[in-house]
């Protein structure tokens, strides 16, 4: 049986972080919006719960608490700073604004042993933590101790260890609390008791039965661009339900140099699953023409996609499910923590969302991980090591790299560039080290001199990000001899182009990123 634990989500921008971290513990974990935590606790059985931060000040009358259920399930709870905050107020305790506010680094000294700091800290230490809280607690609920403080929290690690309930003030799923993976570890395993057998082998064998009991004996299609998340799920439903499953692959010219080929050879002469190829090139293009406007953009392409995708479902006869990629960061950001609406399908695959005439049910088995763990999923499926290391690579390709109207000449000329780029990013060792890197054909010319001849050509602009699971991205920093042979590659090779810049922006949450 499944061990689960809950984490409900009220807001902090670091949510995905504990489940990351418990996941990596070897517990599977979910996490909910506060507003939709009542309706699923019963059903998700959880052998441990853990309230997330937020923004709001537990003071307000208004503002997010947790289910009283959660208190009385008899299940362990762990509080992080605004989780412990409303865990004091609704059991009783006092919490307060306060002008001693503590963000960024600072250091918890320890008052007690306790389970939640076996193994890591003891009695007198003195910790690095990271905290970000206007708010303190002032006093505690009946049962509740002291366990660690602050300077600017006197409250800053409590415990009612006869009902296993704990808090912190800090936040132990952000690295900069060093030792804060192993703590929530210790919450997990010590305290809850999970044995800690969550594995990708028994997530694969979880959801290839979940498939076949969803499924039974009726056919799925799946939409495969050739990136990992689809790819995976193409041959994890393969592994479920062989030929029941139909892929299609709509090539709208938009790709990478060479990617077409690489998809269809893959697909359908080694893992021989039954794979259309459309070549919609034209369509695509054509449907583009003169379109500036990226929204719109996104648009056509998207419901360009569903027309023939569509078309291609009708000619095998129709199916009964659409397989999709859909990942948790994407569940996590369609639905906020005020409870907004989930999306029907990924925008960069299919924008228009999936027309209610197609009838068919989602089948969405990665819909449960973070983008890493679909790589080892894919490992685990025996995928190749160049596909499953492929950086991500949205459905609307090149259209998103090239700002403004989308032409067959500045396709070729970006696929050039960014070919060029990523095989010195692979020459120099540097591929893996980076989650994404591609290259953008700005909509701008400028005025170069290259030989004895004047041109008046387009701006390359390149980017690198490093990022684990995608919901946030620092800039890659290349050293300047590596930007240069770039840069001077580029400039030689590719007619079109006479600049070349690389873009030094970090991706805080829920951003987009040249589209």
């Amino acid at each position: 049986m499944t061990e689960n634990v809950l984490i409900i989500d009220f807001g902090s921008q670091v949510t995905q972080l504990i489940a990351r971290r418990v996941r990596e513990s070897g517990v599977y974990s979910e996490i909910v919006p506060f507003n939709k935590a009542e309706e699923v606790l019963e059903s998700f059985n959880p052998k441990a719960i853990i309230l997330s931060g937020g923004p709001n000040s537990v003071t307000n009358i208004d503002t997010p608490r947790a289910p009283a259920q959660v208190f009385e399930m008899g299940v362990p709870v762990l509080g992080i700073c605004y989780g412990q905050q409303t865990t004091c107020e609704q059991l009783g305790g006092k919490v307060e604004s306060s002008e001693e506010r503590e963000f960024g680094r600072a250091f918890l000294d320890v008052k007690e042993d306790s389970p939640l700091f076996d193994g890591i800290w003891k009695k007198g230490d003195h910790k690095q933590v990271w905290m970000s809280h206007g708010d303190r607690v002032t006093a505690l609920p009946e049962g509740f101790k002291v366990i660690g403080t602050s300077e600017n929290a006197p409250y800053a690690a409590i415990a009612n260890e006869e009902k296993q309930f704990y808090g912190v003030q800090f936040h132990p799923e952000v690295v900069h609390t060093p030792d804060g993976a192993k703590l929530l570890t210790n919450f997990v395993r010590g305290i809850a008791g999970c044995s800690g057998d969550w594995t990708m082998a028994s997530f694969r064998e979880t959801e290839i039965a979940k498939v076949r009991e969803q499924v039974g004996d009726q056919r799925v299609i799946c939409g495969l661009s050739g990136g990992v998340d689809s790819s995976v799920v193409a041959v994890l439903l393969h592994e479920a339900i062989g030929d029941q499953l139909t892929c299609v692959f709509v090539d709208h010219g938009l790709m990478r140099a060479g990617e077409a080929d690489e998809v269809v050879s893959l697909f359908r002469n080694h893992y021989h699953i039954n794979l259309i190829h459309v070549d919609a090139q034209d369509l695509f293009l054509g449907r583009l023409d003169g379109v500036s406007d990226p929204e719109k953009k996104r648009k056509i392409i998207g419901n360009t996609f569903i027309e023939v995708f569509e078309e291609e479902a009708n000619k095998i006869g129709g199916a009964d499910f659409l397989a999709q990629g859909t990942l948790y960061p994407d569940v996590i950001e369609s639905v906020s923590f005020t409870g907004g609406p989930s999306v029907t399908i990924k925008s960069h695959h299919n924008v228009g969302g999936l027309p209610e005439r197609m009838n068919m049910d989602l089948v969405e088995p990665l819909r449960e991980l973070f983008k890493d763990e679909v790589r080892i999923l894919g490992r685990e499926l025996g995928l190749p090591a160049a596909f499953i290391e492929r950086h991500p690579f949205p459905g609307p390709g090149l259209a998103i790299r090239i700002p403004g109207e989308i032409t067959s000449e500045k396709c070729e000329i970006l696929r050039k560039a960014d070919s060029i780029y990523l095989e010195e990013i692979r020459s120099a060792g540097l591929y893996n080290e980076i989650w994404q890197a591609f290259a953008v054909l700005l909509p701008v010319r400028t005025v170069g001199v290259m030989g004895d001849e004047r041109t008046y050509e387009y701006v390359c602009a390149l980017r690198a990000v490093t990022s684990t699971d995608g919901m946030t991205a620092d800039y890659y920093s290349f050293d300047h001899d590596f930007l240069g042979r770039v840069s001077t590659r580029i400039i030689n090779e590719v007619r079109g182009i006479n600049r070349v810049v690389y873009d030094v922006t970090s991706k805080p949450p829920g951003t987009i990123e040249w589209e």
